[in-house]
């Protein structure tokens, strides 16, 4: 004969438990009634459950600004808003090759960045109060981040 698995032990004990309870509480009818309810203690499994566990996240290397090209270019008729917006990113510690006027028609003042120079644009972007960034297009130059300014951006 085998003995009783543990749960059947809890089980029989918790129904014992809740039968003492209703005998003890019959008969007094004008006396508050207090329920007694028991649950049974479930062991744990003979497997225990594995945990997770958690790589940690690779940190990115830092944007190094200095080492990152930059070009600034005026598209609005504000006179040297593009040579003061070089200097203050210069300042920011970013490498300016270049500002100029920008020939065309670009919608607000936008972080242009070729594929592999995308977070340094969200960090040029952070270190101007510029929320357009788009992908760099022709004929701009796809080693660099390229900035245009309009009207919306007064430095």
């Amino acid at each position: 004969m085998t003995a009783p698995s543990p749960i059947v032990l809890l089980s029989v004990a918790a129904v014992a438990v809740a039968g003492i309870a209703f005998v003890a509480t019959q008969g007094d009818d004008d006396k508050e009634k207090v329920a007694v309810v028991s649950q049974p203690v479930v062991p744990p499994t003979a497997e225990p459950t594995p945990e997770k566990t958690t790589k940690p996240k690779k940190k990115k290397p830092a944007i190094k600004r200095g080492q990152i090209y930059v070009e600034v270019y005026n598209n609005s008729n504000i006179s040297g808003l593009a040579g003061r917006t070089a200097t203050k990113v210069t300042e920011a510690g970013w490498q300016v090759v270049g500002s100029d006027n920008w020939r065309g028609t670009i919608p607000a003042t936008t972080v242009y960045y070729p594929p592999r120079l995308e977070r340094a644009a969200k960090q040029l972007g952070k270190d101007l109060g510029i929320k357009r960034l788009m992908p760099a297009v022709e004929p701009m130059r796809f080693d660099r981040l390229t900035l245009i300014l309009t009207p919306d951006y007064a430095s």
